[in-house]
Formats: C-alpha cells, structure tokens, sequence
C-alpha cells in the first residue's frame, strides 16, 4: 500500500514507519524539518517537508495514498509562550486534515487521539483531542476512520528527570497505590500498523496500554534501575503544581490544563471509558521501560 505518516520520526512514527517499510509499503513521511530527510530516506521512506498549517502541502502528500496516519503536535517552545491558545492550535491543525482528507480524496484516516477524548469536560488539555476526533467525524462517511486512544506513554516520566536526579522524587498531584494504565510507544507504533493493514470501515475507537501500574509501583521499579531505591512518588496539591509549572514558564493556560487533566488522573475520572472498553494490554511493561530509563538516566 501507499501510506503517508505525520509526526516525522518521532516516538511513535519512526518505529511505524520501519515496521511498515519492512513489510513492503511505500511510506512517506512528513516533516517539518528539511535536516530530517536523510534519516527519513535511511528507512526506506520518501521524505515530504512541509508543516501540517500547510492544506495545499497535505493535500498534494496525501493524494493518492491508501491510508494516511494523523497526529498532531506543536513545537515545544509552544509551552513557554504566554500567548498561544494550544486548544484552537491542536483544532485549527485538525480542519487542516479534514480539508486535506477532502481534497486529495484518501478513504481511510487512523487517527492518533488520546484517552480521554470521549468527552470535553474534566479532561484538561485532553479536549484538543475530543475536538479533533469531532473534526474528522464532519467528513463525508465514506471517509473511515479508526480513533487510536492510548493511555499516559511511559516517556512521559522523562520529564521528572530533573527532580529525580536533583531530589530523588517524581512530584504530581496524585499518587499512591491505585494502579493506572501507562503505554509505550512501541505498543502504539505496533497497533497503528495493524489497522492500517487490515481492511476496515467505518469509524470505531480503539485503546491502546501496555501496563498497569500505581504511582509507588513505578517509583519503586525505577528507583531500583537507577540504583536509587528511596526514590519516592509526591503528591503535592493541584495549586502547588500548578504554581511550580507557572515558575517553570509554562503557559498559564497549558498549565491549568495539565493540571485538570492530572487530578483527572488520580481520581480515575479520565479511565472511565477505557476500563468500559478496556483493550488487551501490549508487549512493553514497566520493568522493560525502567531499563531505557536507567540508560538515559546514567547518560
């Protein structure tokens, strides 16, 4: 087949695009960063540079393709200026798509969402994705769609690097023995491959997980792949992180987001639609995440 993925070579489009060049697909993938076209081509895949704020530049790349991978990102200076609304960026990047998906004619879009994304309330930032996921839903119906829902990725524990290494401890507003579900990339990459090789119609959600595990649990397995075993998991109050992103200089809104949709978190309010659609969980657990985090942990 002839596929087009977004996201450059990130954590979940890289691993995608060497699983689908190894089976035979022709791949092409999107960047927004002309120094990245050698390592795109070094897979195996045809580089296409443009932004996703470019619908002429989407619809001329997804012309002719058999299935197109969407996601949505904004660059991570994004969080530090005072001024972006990322809700009306992450919408304004999904009309983009749709007007993309209508004008090249593609047929079948998997969509990367987020769980979370059943509803607009209590989610945080995570409404970027209920709206997203409602763009799309505009196109004509003989458009399919698969919603592809992951769980928190496991590298997100990346961004406590600092306060590990400085304090011992990963801080958030929630914490404790109640376990949560957490995924890899890997696992996502490998589920987004599958459905766009099998034949499929409509528009249906799945969700993506590879573990579950509480807060203690992975400070605990983590403390004892960096040789650290008093690391500790924090809770602090929803005004106190919020606060420390705020003196940090996060985006006060971005920040309020995060918030929302960590006590979302701990409250188990963001899993309620997962745990009614709970999907089988993948191949990558914490012990295996815990030995790349002691890697770049120790590098």
């Amino acid at each position: 087949m002839k596929i087009v993925i977004t996201g450059s070579l990130g954590n979940i489009s890289k691993p995608l695009t060497e699983e689908l060049v190894q089976k035979g697909h022709t791949v092409t993938v999107i960047s927004s960063k002309s120094e990245r076209k050698s390592a795109i081509e070094a897979l195996g895949a045809k580089a296409a540079i443009g932004t996703m704020q470019d619908v002429d530049f989407l619809s001329e790349t997804f012309k002719g393709a058999d299935a197109v991978y969407l996601m949505e990102t904004l660059d991570h200076s994004t969080f530090t200026d005072p001024d972006i609304d990322i809700i009306a960026e992450i919408a304004a990047i999904g009309r983009n798509y749709k007007q993309a998906i209508e004008n090249s004619g593609v047929k079948r879009i998997v969509l990367l969402s987020s769980v979370g994304a059943h509803t607009n309330k209590g989610n945080g930032n995570l409404v970027m994705h209920y709206n997203v996921e409602n763009i799309l839903k505009e196109l004509p119906e003989e458009v399919h769609i698969r919603f592809i829902r992951p769980v928190g990725f496991f590298t997100n524990i990346y961004r406590s690097l600092k306060t590990i290494k400085e304090k011992g401890v990963i801080i958030s507003n929630y914490g404790g023995d109640q376990k949560e579900p957490w995924v890899s990339p890997l696992d996502i990459a490998a589920a987004i491959a599958e459905e766009i090789e099998k034949p499929f119609a409509g528009r249906e959600v799945r969700y993506i997980a590879s573990d579950e595990v509480s807060p203690n649990e992975i400070a605990k397995v983590l403390g004892e792949s960096i040789g650290n075993p008093d690391l500790k998991w924090i809770e602090i109050s929803d005004e106190e992180l919020f606060n420390g992103m705020l003196a940090f200089g996060m985006n006060a809104r971005i920040a309020k987001g995060l918030t929302e949709m960590q006590a979302a978190q701990g409250s188990g309010a963001l899993y309620e639609d997962f745990y009614r659609h709970k999907p089988i969980l993948g191949k990558v657990k914490l012990a295996d995440f815990a030995k790349h985090f002691a890697l770049l942990y120790n590098n």
